[in-house]
């Protein structure tokens, strides 16, 4: 007689347990962290990178505090999106501002997209802090934000400064596209010109400041960029051999370009050896930003000219 065998029992599977934010970011900062991922644009840091996505892709605010929402519970499809966000950043490894849609400079949203480059520039802080406020007088009137990219340093310049006109320059057409979005998202049209221009070529001024963030980046480490600044525009970055290219055609023509008591701000990164080398003759003031003081300098239009160039 054959004994029947019993069916086995179902398996059941138990659920697992529900995720708060602070486990959501723990895994996606682990999981940034191990992706070898380089950092810049927005943030320094894979911490710093989750916290973003990750309140982006949850709707939450950018600057919201994490220890308050710590145990804020997270929904199968909340977790699912952010996962798939976080492999987006991994695979592409495309800066964040271009998976969200905007980056954020000393508090002010922006829209950025693959047409710009990522805004970063440490000229907003001189701004925001008050740092060009001496170099400036109550007649300061006309403002010049060249190779303005996606507008912010315009932007952040007419709030800074309710009294001048600011005008944002750019060869890029794709970029000067993108700045009108900024303009107009923060409701400067009135008060903000963008006009398309070859250096100084379409902007004759004269110019009380000029404010400019250049290609600078020489040919050596181009070609050593990561992926993530490989993937911005090569226009918006790239300075030729030692990266002065373009700041040679700039302050051969700034003085013609600036008003008497005019001034220069200029950004040139970590290519200070190279700018020395190149102008050895200036005696600029270095300004000091939280990446140091040798990122940006000022040159009024006398030392400018004091140059035998």
């Amino acid at each position: 007689m054959c004994t029947r065998r019993r069916p086995p029992e179902p398996q059941r599977h138990t659920p697992p347990d529900p995720v708060n934010l602070n486990e959501l970011l723990a895994q996606a900062e682990a999981r940034l962290d191990a992706a070898n991922l380089a950092y810049g644009h927005g943030t320094t840091n894979a911490h710093d990178e989750a916290a973003w996505l990750v309140l982006w892709r949850l709707g939450l605010p950018l600057d919201a505090d994490l220890d308050a929402l710590a145990e804020r519970a997270v929904t199968d499809d909340e977790s699912r999106a952010v996962n798939e966000l976080i492999e987006r950043r991994i695979n592409t490894r495309e800066p964040a501002a271009y998976l969200t849609g905007e980056a954020w400079l000393q508090g002010v949203p922006f829209h950025v997209d693959r047409r710009t480059i990522v805004p970063r520039s440490f000229i907003a802080e001189l701004i925001a802090d008050g740092s060009i406020d001496p170099w400036l007088s109550d007649a300061t009137r006309d403002v010049l934000d060249l190779c303005t990219g996606n507008g912010s340093l315009a932007v952040l310049a007419a709030m800074a400064w309710p009294e001048v006109r600011v005008t944002g320059a750019d060869l890029s057409a794709d970029a000067l596209a993108v700045a009108r979005i900024n303009v107009d998202r923060h409701g400067l049209q009135d008060r903000i010109a963008l006009v398309p221009s070859d250096g100084l070529a379409a902007c004759p001024g004269p110019w009380d400041l000029i404010l400019c963030n250049p290609p600078y980046v020489n040919a050596q480490s181009m070609a050593a960029l990561p992926a993530e600044y490989r993937a911005e525009p090569e226009l918006a970055l790239a300075g030729g051999d030692d990266g002065m290219d373009f700041v040679r055609a700039l302050l051969r023509d700034a003085p013609r370009c600036l008003r008497a008591q005019g001034v220069l701000v200029l950004e040139i990164g970590n290519e200070r050896s190279f700018f020395e080398a190149a102008f050895p003759q200036l005696n600029p003031v270095w300004m000091s930003t939280s990446a140091g003081d040798d990122q940006v300098l000022l040159l009024t239009r006398e030392m400018i000219m004091g140059d035998a160039r």
